[in-house]
């Protein structure tokens, strides 16, 4: 079979088609294109028709492929944790706008926003959390490949931390409504990731009123939130005595991120 015809009849969208023709056969996406008449070896072609098969089912190409990039870092992404999105760098900016010494991040997933947060702040100290052991070990195996020192923490948001501040404080939370129809789109990702409670804001809820107890004097705290959120979020936070309350929007103009201030000593 030649790369043309593989894929042409692999039924799913034909960009999708060539990274995963490319991950299959162990070359480049340009060699792809530039060869469209090389023949496959038997062995990549069925790797491909297999990977084609699970994409056109819906499963997320970052999964089939097992990795994804986040603000220019590759990473390993398995079911374990949510795939690292766009939006999801506006939290990365806010935090390196404060030019903080010390962060924590609370869910870390994959580990996408501390290992970025490491990297652009090497001297900074940064704590990363998550509830699901399974998360932290992907989390883990990112921080090795790109040689990053995060200190990874198992337990439910502040509780691993006890009683240690941060002047910095970076969370994308499960913010997706149970029921919610989108959900359907995602049902390959981790749903503890995802739902929380009947209007997406049990989590944020539960959170907010404990970080103040953690922030530094001064110190700030960035949350991820989903469209038509942001209202009820800033006066959670205003409500938890922060100040400065804002909200931030995405590279869409939605309002994807609110924050607040521990006021300084």
């Amino acid at each position: 079979m030649k790369i043309r015809e593989a894929l042409a009849g692999g039924g799913i969208e034909m960009r999708e088609a060539r990274l995963l023709l490319a991950a299959a056969a162990g070359f480049s996406e340009a060699a792809v294109l530039a060869h469209p008449e090389r023949e496959l070896p038997e062995g990549v072609a069925r790797r491909f028709q297999d990977m084609a098969l699970r994409r056109s089912q819906g499963e997320p190409v970052a999964y089939i492929l097992g990795r994804k990039e986040f603000y220019g870092l590759e990473l390993a992404v398995s079911p374990a944790v949510l795939i690292p999105r766009p939006e999801t760098e506006l939290l990365v900016e806010l935090a390196l706008a404060r030019d903080p010494a010390s962060l924590l991040e609370l869910g870390t997933g994959s580990g996408a926003v501390a290992l970025v947060l490491k990297r652009r702040l090497p001297r900074a100290r940064v704590v990363a959390t998550d509830a699901c052991l399974a998360a932290l070990c992907v989390a883990q195996r990112n921080a090795g490949r790109h040689n990053l020192q995060v200190e990874f923490r198992h337990g439910d948001w502040f509780e691993p931390v006890g009683g240690e501040r941060f002047e910095v404080i970076v969370c994308n939370p499960p913010y997706v409504a149970a029921g919610d129809p989108h959900l359907a789109e995602l049902k390959y990702e981790p749903g503890r990731a995802l739902v929380s409670g009947g209007d997406g804001l049990e989590a944020i809820r539960a959170l907010v009123p404990r970080a103040p107890a953690h922030l530094a004097p001064g110190g700030w705290i960035f949350l991820e939130h989903g469209i038509g959120q942001d209202a009820e979020v800033r006066a959670l936070l205003s409500g938890a005595g922060l100040e400065s309350v804002a909200s931030w929007p995405d590279l869409a103009g939605i309002a994807r991120a609110s924050g607040g201030r521990l006021k300084s000593d």
